[in-house]
């Protein structure tokens, strides 16, 4: 089950990110995650609230937003979603010269989290929200 491995990453991607900017305490983390990416979102979540434990992030809530695969044909030029499993032969012409467009994705596209003063201070404006994490995102994805 390599979904322990993506939610450790993330995990400590994104605690080192909220730390860095005072976070005391993670709200949630919304992740977009490629429907060609091989992760089974439902053993991604039970994973990333094991993973959770102990850190800025324990009880933080995991939102993801599933994206379509896509391809275009490097012949006519047509777009199409490629499905599970993925239909690489271009619908139109039936050229089988696809380029994958999307669908591959393992981003953390955004992190809220109060920090140090907003905790302090109720009245304080509410969670602080960063998005995206450049540097996160790119090791999730390799």
């Amino acid at each position: 089950m390599h979904e322990m491995s993506v939610a450790l990453a993330v995990v400590d991607q994104v605690e080192r990110a909220a730390r860095s900017g005072g976070a005391v305490r993670v709200e949630s983390v919304r992740l977009e995650v490629g429907e060609l990416a091989g992760v089974v979102p439902d053993a991604l979540a039970f994973c990333f609230e094991l993973a959770c434990a102990g850190t800025v992030l324990e009880g933080a809530e995991l939102i993801t937003r599933s994206v379509p695969g896509t391809a275009r044909c490097g012949a006519c030029a047509d777009v199409w979603d490629v499905g599970m499993p993925p239909q690489l032969i271009c619908p139109a012409c039936g050229d089988a010269a696809a380029d994958l467009i999307s669908g591959r994705e393992l981003r953390i596209a955004e992190v809220r989290w109060t920090d140090v003063e907003a905790e302090a201070d109720p009245d304080a404006t509410q969670a602080r929200i960063r998005e995206p994490i450049p540097e996160e995102s790119r090791a999730c994805a390799e």
